[in-house]
């Protein structure tokens, strides 16, 4: 596997990852995350395209994955205000955002995760409450949950997630 830019000739895979992640997620009780207001908008992977922060994954010459990371200090702020607990780790950060996978290929979530966090050594990401796939995948990959943050376009609060050298020391 390996992960590159999107190009704007990727967006309609990229949309289609993004409906078998709807599907999925409501087929997995979650319905709320994406599915109520069809997220993302065509928009914004646009706009994340032209911003040179949307990824795909590809395996065997196939998109598998597609995710949004940014990196830099308080690069999004969105994470500025956490509730229910604080960020244990104040350095610079990679977020990631909108991780979808086609449902078929194995480890294309893992193998995600772990490229950005191999970029930045510092990473955040924030989940729905009814997202348990990707809980587990954050706590298999050594996340630490860290509180609560709210997002622009919905009204579910969502559960924060970090991993750095500082949470690795808290999961030993």
């Amino acid at each position: 596997m390996q992960c590159r830019l999107a190009t704007q000739n990727d967006l309609n895979t990229i949309m289609n990852l993004y409906s078998i992640a709807r599907d999925f997620m409501i087929k997995n009780g979650n319905p709320h995350q994406w599915a109520d207001n069809n997220w993302p908008p065509v928009e914004l992977l646009k706009s994340d395209i032209e911003k040179s922060q949307c990824y795909v994954c590809e395996h065997n010459g196939n998109i598998v994955g597609v995710f949004v990371y940014i990196f830099g200090k308080d690069c999004d702020p969105t994470y500025l205000r956490i509730t229910d607990g604080n960020w244990i780790d104040d350095s610079a950060y990679g977020v990631v955002h909108r991780l979808a996978t086609d449902g078929v290929t194995k480890g294309v979530g893992s193998f995600c995760l772990n490229w950005c966090y191999e970029k930045a050594g510092h990473l955040r990401l924030d989940t729905h409450g009814d997202n348990k796939p990707m809980q587990a995948l954050a706590r298999k990959l050594g996340f630490v949950h860290c509180g609560t943050i709210y997002v622009e376009h919905d009204n579910y609060p969502r559960l924060a997630y970090e991993k750095s050298a500082l949470t690795k020391k808290l999961n030993k």
